[in-house]
């Protein structure tokens, strides 16, 4: 079973598609184990997108995520690193297809709603970032005991 992280950003909070977001992941099948209203810190979105630091982007992107509450979470399920990335989306909305959370919601690169981790590396790195082992619950989902 692989886990994510994955985060409704600013801007898909001030639009209220929390939900209909979270609906969509769990319409999907995956199982969220944690999820949190949070308001970044600088240290956070720094950290968060540290692979982009020294890029001309790197302080619009920081900018951006610590511009407004924000709607942590981590989601675990078979292969949920890939298969939640073509549910959220291409980064660029222009490429993100009718029925994805981006094709159908996003009108904006930059403001494109959610972010989704790109590896297992990554999603463990931006968990810890954001969770504490203890916030994250452990249980079997009755209707879908394969999970």
């Amino acid at each position: 079973m692989e886990r994510t992280f994955l985060m409704i950003k600013p801007d898909g909070v001030q639009r209220g598609l929390i939900g209909r977001i979270v609906g969509r992941l769990e319409d999907k099948g995956f199982k969220l184990v944690a999820g949190k209203f949070v308001q970044i810190s600088d240290e956070q979105a720094r950290s968060h997108y540290a692979e982009h630091e020294g890029k001309d982007f790197f302080a619009s992107l920081v900018g951006f995520i610590t511009s407004g509450p924000v709607f942590a979470m981590v989601w675990e399920g078979d292969d949920i690193i890939a298969l939640s990335r073509q549910v959220i989306g291409k980064t660029n909305v222009k490429e993100a297809l009718p029925g994805t959370i981006r094709g159908d919601f996003a009108a904006h690169t930059p403001h494109n709603l959610i972010h989704g981790s790109d590896s297992p590396e990554s999603a463990q790195r931006e968990i810890s970032n954001f969770f504490e082992e203890n916030e994250l619950v452990e249980y079997n989902k009755t209707l879908s005991p394969w999970l």
